[in-house]
């Protein structure tokens, strides 16, 4: 019988979708293969349908409390950081790399349970509403009604990027951890998008900007206060899931990881998260 060990990863990346948090999705999973030494039919003909669904099903019951946790949580919530991951091997590697972004999960945020786990288990794993329609319980075509909502959601508010190559995002990014090292404000200025923004994530254990920061002045404005703040700091470029980014460490602890994404040579978003409740993963 399978042992379901070989599907880990295919399921973990579906539960970090549907949660957003690496320590609830490997959860979910962890139950998931339980459930399926303890309980799945004899004969099961597809053990990654029949894992899917379960752990599909384990995140959408803890979406409803995760959701009421995060509407009380201190400041800006974003996903935990992925350091060193690629799933590209497990589907269409766009799709999956596009649905990692920060920008696209705080809109899953924003769904309904339903509406998010029809739109990941649709858009991007290419479930049919039929199967889809045994996950949430709801008729298939009130399942193709959620997937539709939430992707004009996602459409509407973290729309499609223009490709960039990992040279151009290296390259950005060094250039932007130069000019933040030499304490060069003119060349942080150049590579910063007139829109840029600036979300930082302490959970209350950290000092953290308590809402977005928009803009090449106030954001520039931020950096400098955290140049101080954080002085002796040693920062490294990193492959993150959905693109590349930062570490910030002290000596040998891990204390922040910067999420940059890039759009026509520029910054466009940095994704701080420096609580350290969603570093012990990546460390």
């Amino acid at each position: 019988m399978d042992d379901g060990e070989q599907h880990r990863r295919y399921l973990f990346a579906v539960a970090y979708r549907l949660l957003g948090s690496a320590a609830d999705a490997e959860d979910a999973v962890q139950e998931a293969l339980l459930r399926w030494h303890t309980a799945a039919p004899a004969g099961v003909q597809h053990p990654r349908a029949w894992l899917t669904t379960v752990t599909s099903r384990i995140c959408l019951d803890l979406l409803g409390s995760a959701r009421a946790r995060r509407e009380t949580y201190p400041g800006t919530w974003l996903p935990e950081p992925l350091l060193g991951y690629d799933d590209s091997d497990l589907g269409e590697a766009t799709v999956l790399r596009e649905s990692v972004r920060t920008a696209v999960l705080l809109v899953l945020e924003s769904l309904s349970p339903a509406e998010r786990v029809a739109f990941v288990l649709h858009d991007v794993f290419g479930m049919d509403f039929d199967r889809l329609a045994t996950v949430v319980g709801r008729t298939p075509a009130a399942c193709r009604q959620l997937a539709s909502r939430a992707r004009r959601r996602v459409r509407a508010e973290a729309p499609a990027r223009a490709p960039v190559s990992a040279e151009e995002h290296r390259r950005v990014t060094a250039a932007f951890l130069k000019a933040t090292a030499d304490g060069d404000l003119a060349d942080l200025v150049s590579l910063l998008d007139p829109r840029v923004v600036l979300r930082s994530d302490g959970g209350g254990e950290v000092l953290a900007a308590r809402v977005p920061v928009h803009g090449p002045e106030r954001v520039l404005t931020l950096l400098s206060g955290l140049g101080r703040r954080y002085a002796g700091v040693r920062a490294r470029p990193v492959p993150l899931a959905g693109g590349a980014g930062l570490t910030l460490e002290l000596g040998a602890t891990l204390i922040g990881v910067i999420g940059i994404e890039v759009a026509g040579g520029r910054v466009t978003e940095l994704n701080l998260v420096v609580n350290p409740a969603k570093l012990r993963r990546s460390t």
